[in-house]
């Protein structure tokens, strides 16, 4: 029997060419929404930094609104970049969003800056990027949410003190980051559309090393990857080309946004670029409705996972929402 697949979205809030900031964090409310009517399980926004192409960069606000404007779908962090942050406020941040949105509400934590080195280092000056302070910062982050942290002055509360806390994932594309989600007993989502090279070894990894924790019992895993989805096989070629042009020029330091198709109808990829883009091809899988179900369904089998995350960006939005509804008949959500 074919295991049900639970379809999830990531959503970086991209501005568009001759769009503005606003309309991306709209548009994100937008697909939030959209999400939820289609059944998409969960719903995560991401923290970026010192861009004028990602308006993301506080999802520990944004998610306030997308839960807000929603009824039952999680709402949460891909991730907070905990080095980036005290973890005394990250705790309360999201013990208040649990508060608010009681069993909702997941905090999904990388230790990527986000961002340049020195904007992170004027995001916290403390940050020394040491590994040993990643997970000083998680131990604190759990002494916080079991009210059982304390100084030699008396009890440190996070406030306010919640029934519940959020699920905590850690954002992994690594062995290392698998072996920290299963000390700390948190669920481990696989950033395949980060590193497209990310084998089912990082999951496995995870599962062997699982410690139960008060708030998860058992291994969960989901596998985060970008997905273009499209009614027919040209149109699917021309958003594979739009999106192996925009991952081009992000990996030579030119940060734009997704480009319309017309602009690069003509453009031959060089040798070289060919090259980079075979090596991103892990990170994508493209096609029409028929075709991304295979495809996602085997990386499922792979992973050995019930849950895929879809991250979607392209210059058009309603290729987007197109890509969106056309996962969800696929899936039958």
């Amino acid at each position: 029997m074919q295991k049900k697949i639970k379809l999830s979205v990531l959503d970086q809030s991209i501005v568009r060419k001759g769009a503005t900031a606003r309309q991306a964090v709209q548009e994100t409310i937008a697909t939030a929404k959209l999400a939820e009517e289609l059944g998409y399980y969960r719903f995560w926004v991401s923290e970026h930094h010192n861009s004028n192409v990602i308006a993301g960069s506080t999802p520990e606000v944004l998610i306030v609104k997308l839960a807000d404007e929603t009824q039952h779908i999680r709402i949460g962090s891909g991730g907070i970049m905990l080095p980036n942050h005290s973890a005394l406020k990250v705790a309360e941040n999201f013990r208040m969003l649990e508060t608010l949105f009681p069993g909702r509400i997941d905090l999904g934590m990388g230790r990527a800056p986000g961002g340049d080195r020195v904007t992170t280092t004027l995001l916290n000056p403390s940050n020394d990027f040491k590994e040993e302070s990643y997970l000083r910062q998680l131990e604190h982050l759990q002494a916080y949410f079991q009210d059982a942290a304390a100084t030699s002055y008396g009890p440190v509360l996070a406030v306010p003190v919640s029934d519940t806390i959020p699920d905590q994932w850690i954002l992994s594309s690594t062995g290392g980051s698998s072996h920290i989600a299963a000390q700390f007993g948190m669920g481990l989502a696989v950033a395949r559309f980060i590193n497209g090279f990310a084998q089912p070894d990082v999951a496995d990894i995870y599962r062997r090393n699982f410690k139960p924790s008060l708030h998860m019992k058992e291994p969960q895993v989901l596998l985060a990857i970008s997905v273009l989805c499209a009614e027919n096989e040209a149109k699917a070629r021309q958003l594979r080309k739009q999106t192996d042009y925009f991952f081009l020029q992000f990996e030579k330091g030119v940060f734009a946004p997704p480009p319309d198709y017309e602009s690069i109808r003509d453009y031959d990829f060089s040798s070289t670029e060919l090259e980079i883009i075979k090596r991103n091809s892990g990170r994508i899988v493209s096609g029409t409705k028929d075709e991304v179900k295979e495809k996602l369904t085997q990386l499922a089998n792979d992973f050995d996972v019930d849950e895929i995350m879809i991250t979607t960006m392209t210059h058009s939005a309603s290729d987007r929402i197109t890509s969106f509804r056309l996962l969800a008949e696929a899936f039958e959500l």
